[in-house]
């Protein structure tokens, strides 16, 4: 999250927080950690946010719109103008079921293999992030600064042992 820019962590309760586990995968970025909420239910989660985005790789059968993760984070930036923006994942093992899923006004999907469309929720939650930071920033990277053309100039030829003649 923190090497995408994001740094607001809420957790649904999780099974252990803190976690050392935790802290020690997150190298470097323990304060999105240390600043994390922890709240007991879903609900408590979104309240007060202006969208939820759930990500879910498995087709549904309900009424809702389902985008992928990229104009899902297009989407995303425009409320965010108005209010806080939920990206809602789901655990490792199962991801979000129907009822919770049903409680987020938009359903995102990375694009991914038919057939064998699953990611592990850091990589999920990293393709989410990302795609949120390119829609945020436009993708713009560093770019190397700018040097005159290398010149080359005519030298005495070198002897076989690499002294000029």
């Amino acid at each position: 999250m923190k090497t995408m820019g994001l740094a607001k962590l809420v957790l649904v309760a999780p099974r252990r927080f803190p976690d050392p586990e935790a802290v020690a995968l997150a190298s470097g970025a323990a304060a999105v950690l240390d600043a994390a909420r922890v709240v007991n239910s879903l609900d408590e989660a979104l309240a007060g946010t202006v969208l939820a985005i759930g990500l879910s790789g498995r087709p549904r059968e309900f009424a809702g719109r389902v985008l992928p993760m990229r104009a899902a984070a297009a989407e995303a930036l425009r409320h965010a103008a108005h209010g806080d923006v939920a990206l809602v994942f789901g655990t490792e093992m199962s991801g979000l079921s129907n009822d919770e899923l049903a409680r987020c006004g938009l359903v995102a999907s990375i694009p991914a293999d038919a057939g064998y469309g699953s990611l592990n929720l850091a990589a999920a939650v990293q393709v989410a992030a990302y795609e949120l930071r390119v829609a945020t920033t436009g993708g713009e990277v560093w770019r190397a600064p700018r040097f005159a053309p290398a010149t080359t100039t005519r030298s005495k030829p070198c002897s076989r042992t690499g002294r000029a003649r």
